[in-house]
């Protein structure tokens, strides 16, 4: 029976053994998304600037919302609402699609000598690709509404990295649960909708009355949306102890994830 290394260092190489099958799995997965669609892959650009041209128009024409207390502009409170959105849809979106990466993939598994740890991570680079896509629609928003961009916009990517490593960690874990556990993909559909009530997208953190602020602060995802509104809009440097912290936690709940999948990836040719 072959042996699969659960080690800290075969997660990295595993990784970048098969960077070249990860670009071209991501080039692929992206464009096939669009394919025979008329507008293709400028499909990407247009969506998020409909959708923040919707929030624009909803937050602040109909419900006349505002972010901070004596604020009079109407685009705040919807770059706001889309710099925290942003981080989320990309847990969302990668986390919702990791049951079904084994299961939805058989002849990776039976028929083919395919890295299957490497899943996880072209649909995050997917993901990524459309984040990017929609920061740069965010930025052109600013730059209409606000001018040139706070300097600290380049931490971003600083911002991402931690996050992008606790997501993959979290992906190899339901990926494999979802092969044993068809009822994952159900469950986590209803956890990613609760969680994005449950975290300050819509609202503030200050907000929240004190008792509960500590446990809005367990949520994993509120240090990302957090740092990610100080650098792209309020032009804060983002927190570096907080930060280091999160890519420790992170790294190990990688590990974790990937030790998971490479213990139970031997049952997959079994179940399917």
């Amino acid at each position: 029976m072959q042996h699969f290394s659960a080690s800290l260092p075969e997660m990295v190489a595993s990784q970048w053994r098969n960077r070249n099958l990860i670009n071209a799995s991501i080039r692929r997965e992206v464009f096939g998304r669009y394919r025979g669609s008329f507008l293709g892959i400028l499909w990407s650009f247009f969506n998020p600037l409909f959708m923040l041209g919707i929030y624009t128009f909803v937050f602040s024409e109909i419900l006349k919302a505002r972010w901070s207390a004596g604020s009079s502009s109407k685009a705040e409170f919807a770059l706001i609402l889309f710099a925290g959105l942003m981080p989320f849809n990309l847990f969302a979106e990668t986390i919702n699609r990791s049951p079904s990466l084994i299961v939805g993939n058989p002849n990776y598994v039976k028929k083919v000598v395919f890295p299957l740890e490497i899943l996880p991570s072209v649909i995050l680079g997917s993901t990524l690709f459309h984040l990017f896509i929609s920061l740069a629609v965010w930025l052109m928003a600013y730059v209409l509404f606000y001018g040139i961009p706070n300097a600290t916009v380049v931490f971003i990517p600083l911002v991402l990295l931690p996050f992008c490593i606790f997501i993959l960690g979290l992906s190899w874990i339901l990926a494999s649960l979802g092969v044993f556990l068809r009822d994952v993909s159900q469950f986590i559909g209803i956890a990613t909708t609760a969680l994005m009530f449950l975290s300050p997208i819509f609202y503030p953190a200050s907000s929240l009355p004190e008792a509960y602020r500590p446990l809005l602060y367990l949520n994993p995802l509120t240090p990302v949306i957090e740092i990610s509104r100080d650098v792209l809009f309020w032009g804060r440097q983002p927190d570096l102890a907080l930060l280091g912290i999160y890519t420790l936690v992170s790294i190990l709940v990688a590990w974790l994830g990937f030790a998971w999948f490479q213990k139970t990836r031997k049952g997959f040719a079994d179940v399917l």
